[in-house]
């Protein structure tokens, strides 16, 4: 079972948005892409700043290929910790506010259990 923390926002028709907790694998493998493909656009570009800074360290005269591996690894960890923190931030500024913690399966079954018990976003659906 996963844990998403669920984010709401009244606007334009109740917008619900999943996050899941934990380590982002997409984002540890192509951090500026992932946030990307998220709509994050500040993260991307801050994203690729920082890769590029830790990259220009990579090639600084006298440092060997071992430790400008570590660098970079260690970047990827530390976007990959971090990257649905950034989302969660983003859907901040955006004006969503953060409804609850809830388990599933998947995202689906997740949405399904936290509509389930939060009756005042459904609308009275039954």
């Amino acid at each position: 079972m996963r844990i998403y923390t669920v984010h709401f926002r009244p606007d334009d028709g109740g917008d619900i948005v999943l996050v899941k907790e934990g380590f982002c694998w997409p984002a540890f493998l192509a951090g500026p892409l992932w946030a990307l493909w998220h709509g994050l656009w500040v993260v991307a570009l801050g994203l690729v700043a920082l890769v590029v800074a830790v990259g220009a360290a990579g090639a600084v005269p006298g440092l060997d290929a071992v430790t400008a591996a570590a660098l970079s690894l260690g970047t990827a960890m530390a976007i990959g910790g971090t990257a649905n923190d950034l989302r969660r931030w983003t859907l901040e500024r955006r004006g969503f506010s953060e409804e609850g913690v809830v388990m599933g399966g998947g995202e689906d079954e997740a949405l399904r259990r936290f509509l389930a018990n939060a009756p005042l976003l459904t609308g009275g659906l039954g």
